[in-house]
């Protein structure tokens, strides 16, 4: 490759480097041009997987401060360049393996820390940030139901509470006086009578 190409080629893999979040280093020896197709097609268009030069590479990951990649940089090496969700492109790349071993992930980068191959498929484990989104949503539009019931709970407790008083308003009206009340009411006529007697006398 002549000075012109090699520079052009270092600048776009550096450019590559700096604009992804993540990259993921891997051996492809032996992968057939058309599996490599399905493995682009797979990991969709958040990724970009390319067929790089491994001292080119170096020159690059340099320019671009990814150190982890140097001692990585030998065989048949291609590079998913991740610019989406990093667990989606971890699940891809870790079930096209499954299905095609002759696919090897060496390791990567997330965000500037380096990850081994191990930690890439722990990544994968996890859950989408799709899914988490959903889930998310979904917890939200749950919780004002959860207080919808929170409050209605005590709400027909009070209710129930009404309800009672009332049934023994009517009972309450119906029970005879204390006696004290009574003996006023008895005592009012005899007071009146004894004015009666005094104006009768003058």
């Amino acid at each position: 490759m002549a000075r012109p190409d090699k520079a052009a080629a270092v600048a776009e893999l550096t450019d590559e480097f700096r604009s992804s979040n993540g990259a993921v280093l891997t051996e492809y020896r032996g992968l057939t041009v058309a599996q490599l197709k399905q493995l682009r097609v797979s990991l969709g268009d958040d990724v970009n997987y390319a067929v790089v030069k491994n001292t080119l590479t170096k020159i690059a990951a340099k320019d671009a401060g990814v150190e982890s990649f140097d001692s990585l940089l030998e065989g048949p090496s291609a590079i998913a360049f991740i610019k989406g969700d990093a667990v989606v492109a971890a699940k891809g790349l870790r079930d096209f393996a499954k299905a095609n071993p002759l696919l090897v992930i060496k390791g990567g980068v997330l965000d500037g820390k380096p990850l081994s191959s191990d930690e890439i498929s722990k990544l994968a484990d996890l859950e989408s940030r799709e899914v988490l989104l959903a889930k998310l949503a979904g917890a939200m539009k749950a919780a004002p139901q959860n207080a919808v019931s929170l409050f209605a709970a005590p709400l027909s407790q009070a209710a129930r509470l009404f309800a009672a008083l009332q049934d023994k308003l009517p009972a309450a009206a119906e029970t005879p006086a204390p006696a004290a009340e009574v003996q006023d009411e008895v005592e009012a006529p005899a007071e009146a009578s004894t004015e009666e007697t005094a104006a009768a006398d003058s």
